[in-house]
């Protein structure tokens, strides 16, 4: 694809040198992850370079399809990371012990260091002790073996992905992409992490407690659409919005409506308005200087106290935490 506008970073952050975020390949590689990475942090302009290693000098990694790669750099990449990030490796290759090699690499990692496994890279995660007693994902159909290897791990299989500071595990392929926009989001705000995402042709947003979709139906073909009706509530989020509205802009029955949403989205249409409700709600915290009161109101919420809660449960912080944490990283501009 050709490369259009990048997402340019906060002038703050191209300042100091550039995030360096290791990606460390390991044997029974799933290629399509081992690019996320280098496909969604380079969008964001100088802000972060990109690194792939192999856990052996010889820089070979074999993956499990019909082909190996050869990476740039070997396991002293690691030495000097800001962000590691495990790529999933094939099930077969899952174990509670890690080879010598790889425990030898995750022992250059520095304290401190920001460490993303996606899917069954969570295992090395656990293999290398770093999430004993933390919360965890995975993908969900390793969610059994996963917790008979590593029991001392607070697994939660129905998530996207799991932020616990310094640690953070996502479940299948997408939320790969997930993961890596939330860090974008959480290191340079929602301005530029949409922008990426725009980029990237993807949600810009899937809060990290969404359910992994799981065995979802897919909706029967003539089934009656509810993506209309979705971009149009969206226009109209400042009001009330009842499921019978919902309902006759799509010209069905509320009950009709609410099973087709359901299979589309994997949420009841209320969840789903509340979810939009909180994305745009955080928007204008950090891109604003509106007071709470006034960005309830603009995104749907009855009261300001409405807000704080559901942002509360969605996010687990107050409005005012959430505006000073993206204040303080310099992200914010005036509205």
């Amino acid at each position: 694809m050709a490369s259009t506008s990048l997402a340019p970073a906060p002038a703050e952050s191209r300042t100091r040198p550039a995030h360096r975020v290791v990606v460390l390949a390991l044997d029974g590689l799933y290629p399509f992850e081992l690019g996320i990475p280098n496909r969604v942090f380079p969008y964001v302009d100088g802000a972060y370079e990109v690194v792939t290693c192999a856990a052996t000098d010889d820089r070979t990694v074999v993956t499990n399809a019909d082909f190996t790669v050869t990476v740039a750099s070997g396991p002293e990449a690691l030495d000097t990371a800001d962000t590691v990030v495990v790529p999933p490796y094939d099930d077969a290759c899952v174990a509670a012990e890690l080879p010598d090699p790889v425990r030898a690499a995750f022992a250059r990692i520095r304290p401190g260091t920001r460490v993303v496994s996606i899917c069954s890279g969570a295992f090395a995660l656990a293999a290398a002790g770093l999430l004993d007693g933390r919360p965890a994902t995975t993908h969900w159909a390793l969610a059994d073996t996963f917790r008979r290897m590593f029991p001392r791990v607070a697994l939660n299989p129905d998530v996207l992905f799991v932020d616990d500071g310094d640690v953070l595990t996502s479940a299948g392929a997408a939320s790969g992409l997930d993961v890596c926009l939330h860090l974008i989001r959480s290191d340079h705000g929602s301005a530029v992490a949409n922008q990426v995402a725009r980029q990237c042709v993807v949600p810009p947003w899937r809060e990290g407690g969404q359910a992994q979709y799981i065995e979802q139906p897919v909706p029967h073909e003539g089934a009656s659409g509810t993506a209309a009706t979705r971009a149009w509530a969206l226009e109209n989020l400042e009001r009330p919005l009842s499921l019978a509205e919902l309902a006759a802009h799509a010209g069905t029955s509320p009950r009709t409506f609410a099973r087709h949403f359901q299979d589309e989205t994997g949420m009841s249409p209320g969840r789903w308005l509340i979810q939009q409700r909180v994305r745009r709600a955080c928007h204008l915290l950090e891109t604003t200087d509106l007071p709470v009161d006034r960005i309830a109101g603009e995104v749907g919420f009855a009261t300001g106290a409405s807000l704080r809660q559901h942002l509360h449960t969605v996010i687990g912080v107050s409005p005012k935490a959430y505006r000073n944490t993206f204040r303080a990283r310099g992200t914010a501009v005036r509205g």
